[in-house]
């Protein structure tokens, strides 16, 4: 992906039901939100971070805690040289670049598992690590290393990406880790003193090169499924795909394929998948995949949703700007679909779908960005009725500017607990929240928010 100014690639998780007010944890009682630290019912948020003073040389994680109106002023910072955190805090070990939730431990209180997929191991460069930080009432403390069952040497880079779910519906939370281009599952129960549950391999082919996991429930039996994004390489061409797993009692069960994106060989990059969400846009019971590819023809992008049912994922459609009722025309660097997250903006019982497009041109102004916001409905996502705002729209705040990169993550979340998903959006010239309402996703009360924070909402 071809940076800009200040932008980062985050792997976030899309809105969940209004936080409620809860008592504190009792023992053996999972965490309401996974991404709830602290215990006090309402989501955190966990970012990648440097720290006060950029004191971190290896990163961490800058926690934000949630109040009952959203993003509070209480903090936290962890990172390799917190009491408890196994490892060393050294540069360029990337340390909490891709994070994930869940309450591993069952005690109540949302726990996070992070990567340093640039971690050194002896002589081994880049190995690669996960620790699992332990929430508790005052947040974070300690961690656990996740041990290195796939590790072939140096530029493994485990931890490439994280994902959380109960994949064999046994009540404990297992996590998926990719490690040098394939997947391992580590099953449950997971606690401070290590992992003891099995750890199975899922590697497709010599061809497929895992680098992006989703999970979620799709066939709707009850386990976690897992989506497995990876890059296609053969003499012809490179590409990506998403390869659909499904959970199992005894094992997980691979299944279909859709085919994302391929350019000839030599051709420029491939369409690797950017974001990507589970969720229902048509209602019907069974959670949907969409996944963002946004270097598709020529960074143009493009968003592919794979909806599911019974027998798991079956059909497909695809959305960039030349979709009827999405605003604008495609255009390279355009990069529509790196950043996508759902949630039910107006209420109606269907989840939508906000696209980031932080490449988007404006008159003549490059990489000022935009963000689409596309409606779910009884047949699914529909480009009829879809919003678009950029630094133009009117009662927007601010104005276009080269490398805004305006939309470069965003994220839907109901924090002021109205019923409604509400949009944030990163800017590199200040990030913006914009309420939901009966009608949507509104610009009337729009406000500026603290852009570090809009990467630390997991979906």
């Amino acid at each position: 992906m071809r940076k800009r100014p200040t932008l980062l690639a985050a792997a976030l998780l899309a809105c969940g039901l209004p936080p409620v007010a809860l008592a504190s944890p009792a023992a053996a009682a999972p965490a309401k939100y996974a991404d709830d630290f602290n215990g006090d019912g309402y989501r955190d948020y966990a970012a990648f971070s440097h720290g006060p003073d950029s004191r971190s040389k290896g990163g961490g994680v800058l926690v934000t805690f949630g109040t009952a109106d959203g993003p509070g002023t209480k903090t936290q910072f962890i990172d390799q040289s917190s009491p408890g955190v196994p490892g060393t805090d050294e540069t360029d070990d990337d340390f909490g670049t891709v994070r994930t939730a869940a309450d591993f431990n069952g005690d109540g209180y949302g726990d996070l598992a992070v990567s340093a997929p640039h971690e050194d191991n002896g002589s081994h460069k880049d190995e690669g690590a996960v620790t699992i930080l332990w929430g508790s009432r005052t947040g974070l403390s300690g961690g656990t290393a996740v041990p290195n069952k796939g590790s072939r040497g140096s530029y493994d880079d485990m931890g490439n990406d994280l994902a959380t779910g109960d994949f064999n519906g046994d009540g404990k939370q297992d996590l998926a880790v990719v490690d040098d281009g394939r997947t391992y599952v580590y099953r449950g129960p997971i606690d401070r003193s290590g992992v003891h549950g099995s750890v199975s391999l899922l590697d497709k082919n010599a061809d497929f090169y895992a680098t992006a996991l989703i999970s979620g429930k799709v066939n709707g039996d009850g386990k976690t499924d897992l989506v497995v994004i990876g890059d296609v390489v053969n003499p012809s061409s490179i590409g990506s795909d998403a390869w659909f797993v499904a959970g199992g009692k005894a094992r997980m069960y691979p299944g279909k394929t859709l085919h994302l994106e391929s350019v000839r060989a030599g051709g420029g990059g491939s369409g690797r998948g950017g974001d990507g969400v589970i969720n229902d846009f048509d209602k019907d019971g069974y959670g949907d995949i969409a996944i963002g590819t946004y270097k598709a023809d020529h960074y143009k992008g493009r968003v592919s949703v794979w909806y599911g049912s019974a027998s798991g994922p079956d059909r497909s459609a695809r959305f960039t700007q030349a979709t009827t009722g999405i605003a604008d025309t495609p255009e390279a660097e355009d990069a529509f679909g790196a950043s996508i997250s759902a949630g039910d903006t107006n209420g109606d019982g269907y989840r939508d779908l906000a696209i980031g497009v932080y490449g988007e041109k404006e008159r003549t102004i490059p990489y000022a960005g935009g963000v689409a916001v596309l409606y779910g409905s009884a047949s699914g996502l529909s480009g009829t009725g879809s919003k678009w705002f950029t630094r133009s729209s009117p009662g927007v705040p601010g104005y276009p500017q080269e490398d805004d990169a305006f939309g470069g993550t965003v994220r839907l979340r109901d924090a002021d607990r109205d019923g409604y998903a509400d949009l944030y959006v990163t800017g590199n010239y200040g990030s913006l929240l914009m309420l939901g309402s009966p009608a949507g996703i509104t610009i009337r009360g729009a406000t500026t928010v603290d852009g570090d924070i809009i990467p630390g909402m997991l979906q």
